[in-house]
């Protein structure tokens, strides 16, 4: 199987701060992939790299075997990023944001159409079409520009903490739905700082701190790591027999 993504041996610094110190990854079609660390452990920069906003000092990034830099060409084409700030146009509706996405993709009007109702569909908000943004809630907005990264149908999608801020309904609704982008063929780059969340969605996951990563497997195998000796014990008065029935 040919992964979607891969990387190897990114390094960014920033004057004398080392953000990203040689980090290597990779994703399968299908597979979603957290990455998952406190604030300020180089996630950010990391997929920023990846989608090809910030220039690596050193190491390389490709995807569906084409490579990405800051330049445009045809591996951007096949990246949908879903920022953490909501990167919407507030005075315009619902669908004539994922409108103005998809025609930047040079989508055809046809397609443009059909994709934007599925994408409505998909993030849950076909009732809310002609609402304008700044009419919505807040979890509302988060998955709107989870749409606006869908819309062309890219081949990785690239989500930085995308529930960072929603209510619990919101962020369960943003969860299903990456959820089913997964089970679509779609491989996930997932950012989160919430070991639930990489849990609940991630194939695999990679632990980044200081820049670095630290540790990567499948979550059972991640806790594994830290918890297999761990052990809970319980002391008690009064009559046991009881309490445990």
């Amino acid at each position: 199987m040919t992964n979607v993504l891969e990387c190897a041996h990114l390094v960014r610094r920033f004057g004398e701060r080392t953000a990203v110190d040689d980090v290597s990854l990779h994703i399968a079609p299908g597979e979603t992939y957290g990455l998952l660390g406190p604030n300020g452990a180089g996630k950010t920069t990391t997929i920023r790299m990846v989608c090809g906003l910030l220039r690596p000092d050193a190491g390389t990034v490709h995807v569906a075997g084409r490579p990405v830099n800051t330049a445009a060409g045809p591996a951007k084409q096949l990246i949908g990023f879903v920022p953490q700030d909501v990167a919407l146009y507030p005075d315009l509706s619902v669908r004539e944001n994922l409108r103005f996405f998809g025609r930047l993709y040079r989508l055809p009007r046809r397609q443009l159409e059909r994709r934007v109702d599925e994408v409505l569909e998909l993030i849950d908000l076909g009732g809310r079409a002609r609402d304008r943004v700044d009419s919505l809630s807040g979890g509302m907005r988060r998955r709107l520009n989870i749409g606006a990264g869908l819309v062309h149908s890219p081949t990785l999608l690239v989500l930085d903490e995308p529930t960072v801020g929603v209510d619990p309904q919101s962020r369960h609704a943003i969860l299903e739905s990456v959820t089913r982008f997964g089970e679509e063929g779609m491989a996930v780059l997932y950012t989160t700082h919430y070991m639930e969340e990489a849990e609940r969605l991630c194939n695999r996951v990679g632990i980044i701190d200081r820049g670095r990563l630290v540790a990567e497997g499948t979550p059972r195998e991640l806790v594994a790591l830290v918890a297999e000796r761990d052990r809970v014990r319980l002391a008690a008065v009064g009559n046991l027999t009881a309490y445990a029935d």
